[in-house]
């Protein structure tokens, strides 16, 4: 989720695109944050580790 939001807002600046830019920041910040849960050992959508 982070690689694609990383690829989506990498197109989006470059061709111009805002709603690419905000989808892809948008995934950033959601991949992180369950990266980070996933890590503190929370369960994320039922699972104990989200990869």
């Amino acid at each position: 989720m982070i690689i694609l939001g990383i690829i989506l807002a990498v197109i989006g600046a470059v061709a111009g695109i805002p709603i690419l830019l905000y989808v892809g920041v948008a995934l950033i910040v959601i991949g992180v944050v369950l990266e980070i849960m996933g890590s503190m050992g929370h369960a994320v959508a039922g699972r104990r580790h989200y990869y």
